[in-house]
């Protein structure tokens, strides 16, 4: 039987499957320090956050705004989400600064696993029913919210998702060992069903496979094996924002897929270096209006007054956190008429 590409073997494996795998190895690659600390080097910050973090929300915009068909099939949906999570953003931020933050991060943690689900829904969309079709998809929920139960349970770590005290975290060791062991036995359960369908079938989801594989190692490993920031970072960030990129990619119109400017490598480059901008000029402004942090990467937006008063915050930050806030809502619609194969 044929695998379930999504787009080819090649580009399924270097850019939507491979991309944990390599994260890791370069974790691996670090010195010591940036495993288990929460040092993070200027141009990894760059590099990570910036250039894929950041950079990969704009690609909801390719999908959506920048689109002509798209953008009038969903016109109502691409003018309301942003109002609605702008109003609640400023809602959220009036109750206090760390409430607007807990929730955009708990919004994000819902959108990096559904992420992981609909891969998987993708990759599995010809398994033929058999005994314990559930067990895949149950895994990768398990292999997301496994390591983050085990966050929550710990002592604080040298990494946030986004600001200090985002995630409610009480240090409970049995609760770890509980988890830790159920999560094995489901690990176990779903290695046992995968060789007996290859016994009888003689079939085997080489892609589905590796997407749950590649899911529990840089979950793992960033949250529970490391405790380092830049560990946990390059673990989370490019096993999202790699694989993200790439299916906007794939996914782009077929009716402009050969001409303009998606053609070939130069629209790829102008798709890059147009993500890369617009991260560019967020952060730019995050900096210089509020968290001043990173002057020597943008010198030009220094100028700026930061801005600490309660009552401009409240306003200001939703506005700044409105791409993000957005992509996250906004994906839980785009994909779901989209058809693979």
């Amino acid at each position: 039987m044929p695998q379930p590409w999504i787009r080819s073997a090649r580009y399924d494996g270097w850019l939507i499957l491979a991309p944990p795998f390599l994260a890791l190895l370069v974790v691996l690659a670090l010195p010591a320090a940036y495993r288990q600390s929460a040092a993070f080097p200027l141009l990894a910050w760059v590099a990570v956050v910036l250039l894929i973090d950041v950079a990969h929300v704009y690609g909801t915009l390719f999908q959506t705004y920048f689109d002509p068909v798209r953008r009038r099939q969903r016109r109502t949906l691409l003018l309301l989400v942003p109002l609605a999570c702008y109003a609640g953003g400023v809602a959220l931020h009036a109750a206090g600064g760390l409430v607007f933050w807990r929730a955009l991060t708990y919004l994000a943690v819902f959108h990096f696993i559904r992420q992981q689900y609909g891969f998987l829904r993708l990759y599995a969309r010809h398994d033929a029913p058999a005994p314990g079709r559930w067990l895949p998809a149950v895994l990768i929920y398990a292999a997301t919210l496994y390591p983050l139960l085990y966050w929550h349970l710990s002592s604080p770590r040298n990494f946030n998702w986004f600001v200090a005290g985002d995630f409610v975290q009480r240090d409970w060791p049995l609760g770890r060992h509980l988890a830790t062991g159920l999560y094995a036995a489901l690990l176990l359960a779903y290695a046992a069903r995968e060789a007996w369908l290859f016994r009888r079938t003689g079939t085997f989801n080489l892609p589905r496979n590796l997407l749950l594989l590649g899911t529990a190692v840089a979950w793992y490993a960033g949250i529970v094996v490391f405790n380092g920031d830049l560990a946990f970072t390059l673990l989370n960030v490019v096993s999202h924002g790699v694989p993200y990129l790439a299916l906007v990619w794939s996914r782009r119109p077929a009716a402009a897929a050969g001409r303009g400017w998606w053609a070939g490598r130069y629209g790829l480059a102008l798709f890059l270096g147009a993500i890369g901008l617009f991260a560019f000029l967020e952060e730019g402004l995050w900096d210089g209006l509020v968290w001043r942090e990173h002057g020597a990467v943008f010198g030009w937006f220094q100028s700026l007054p930061t801005v600490a008063e309660p009552g401009l915050l409240m306003w200001l930050v939703p506005l700044l956190a409105l791409p993000q806030s957005t992509h996250y809502v906004l994906d839980g619609f785009i994909w779901r008429r989209q058809r693979v194969g």
